[in-house]
């Protein structure tokens, strides 16, 4: 990390000492973001977790009350509190780089977006769920 640090510094200090800052007050964490935005990929992803995401999410504005488990952590969860948590997970992940299920090539903003995405789709079809006056 440190090295990644030493590459975007000399890019990002212009910025900084322009606006008023060092670079002693960014910290490790703020750098890593920053770095990890600047970097561009060729390669591309495959796979579905963020859907799955907006599934669980769905599934959890469903049936808050149902009970969900992981596969090694045997213990029922009801979705309200574990899908939320997963959630917080994901965004710790995705701001600092620790993994804590996952190799830390997971693409945690496809998660978190998976799951925004899940609760905008379901929050307008539950919220018009019981209205009378609705055309069908």
């Amino acid at each position: 990390n440190m090295f990644k640090g030493e590459l975007l510094a000399n890019k990002m200090q212009v910025v900084l000492e322009s606006n008023g800052m060092s670079l002693s007050q960014v910290d490790n964490t703020s750098f890593k973001a920053l770095f990890d935005l600047n970097v561009k990929s060729n390669g591309a992803m495959v796979g579905a977790s963020g859907a799955i995401m907006g599934i669980l999410v769905a599934f959890g504005m469903l049936n808050p009350n149902a009970e969900l488990m992981l596969i090694f952590l045997p213990i029922p969860i009801k979705a309200k509190y574990f899908i939320p948590g997963i959630i917080v997970l994901d965004l710790i992940s995705a701001t600092t780089g620790v993994s804590f299920f996952n190799p830390s090539n997971t693409a945690y903003i496809a998660h978190i977006g998976g799951a925004v995405t899940g609760f905008i789709i379901m929050y307008f079809w539950k919220k018009n769920q019981f209205n009378k006056y609705r055309w069908n």
